[in-house]
């Protein structure tokens, strides 16, 4: 169960793509928590900058303006040895290609070492092959897959090197970047079956990045939905389900196919369009609409239904 303990805060985080004349925003000053032991969803289209903000927390990209906080301690920007060596064995990232994300020309015995090697964290050779082998059966893979190649595995399996490459560092943080986007719809499900109960097990805690409300929705705590680099609306997940404010979460949420296909046929869709809810003299504002519920709004998006 999630805890009190506030675990990764990002502030203000603003992040920009290319030279200083021609830039492009990606994202625009965000700012949430996530509790020790919840699973944060973090929801939005193809280019609303959701992978952006993973991919800056875990320093693989450089922030223009803000802080991201992690057990207290400022992990952005030039920070010390040490500190840096924490991040790499307590946070881990997940991505979202199995195949893209695994060097195909190493054996699955280094993919998942590749962390141990760069900390240097195994007294001995038997340690190292003892690790490998506890990650490779702790995601469901035999231990004998290590000295397989990556091509020789399923989409699902690929990925599930992915994840034992992260738990061998023992991470308290993983963030999962669309981690079953590119899988088949057959094995979406083990997959996510899988992280819930690594979750249980390691009291991990998870950024789940993606694109389809309906899977945040089956993991997630709390669920936080993004639109061109700007957090929309943040709440617990049944909350956002039930009581949508923003009309952009409420265009996410009819887009969902419904399993019965008569009423598939009759639902009418929500097209959310930005000009209707634009108001200089009103402008949008970050506001706790209802306890622990917050959204982007002003008046115009308030009144309505």
């Amino acid at each position: 169960m999630p805890s009190n303990e506030v675990l990764l805060e990002v502030k203000n985080l603003t992040v920009d793509f290319g030279s200083r004349r021609h830039h492009t925003r990606a994202v625009d000053n965000v700012s949430f928590q996530i509790f020790k032991g919840e699973t944060f969803g973090l929801v939005g289209e193809s280019g609303s900058g959701k992978t952006t903000i993973g991919r800056s927390v875990i320093r693989i990209y450089p922030i223009k303006e803000g802080e991201i906080l992690f057990k207290g301690e400022r992990i952005d920007g030039d920070i010390p040895k040490e500190r840096d060596r924490m991040v790499t064995h307590k946070m881990q990232m997940i991505f979202q290609d199995p195949m893209a994300s695994l060097n195909e020309r190493s054996k699955v015995d280094y993919i998942v070492s590749e962390g141990l090697y760069s900390l240097k964290n195994f007294k001995s050779e038997s340690e190292r092959m003892e690790k490998v082998s506890k990650a490779l059966q702790d995601v469901g893979l035999l231990p004998e897959f290590s000295s397989r190649f990556p091509h020789e595995f399923s989409g699902g399996q690929r990925q599930r090197i992915g994840i034992a490459r992260a738990l061998i560092m023992e991470p308290e943080f993983i963030i999962a970047d669309e981690p079953i986007s590119a899988l088949d719809v057959s094995i979406r499900a083990q997959v996510i079956n899988l992280l819930s109960e690594l979750q249980k097990e390691r009291a991990l805690t998870y950024l789940f990045i993606a694109h389809d409300l309906s899977v945040v929705r089956f993991i997630s705590n709390r669920i936080a939905v993004i639109h061109k680099g700007r957090i929309v609306e943040l709440a617990e997940t049944e909350d956002l389900f039930r009581h949508p404010i923003h009309p952009y979460t409420k265009a996410l949420l009819s887009a969902i196919p419904d399993p019965d296909p008569d009423l598939e046929r009759g639902k009418t869709l929500f097209i959310y369009n930005p000009a209707e809810y634009y108001d200089a003299d009103d402008p949008l504002t970050w506001t706790e609409v209802m306890p622990g519920h917050y959204a982007l709004v002003n008046g115009k998006i308030i009144g309505k239904p």
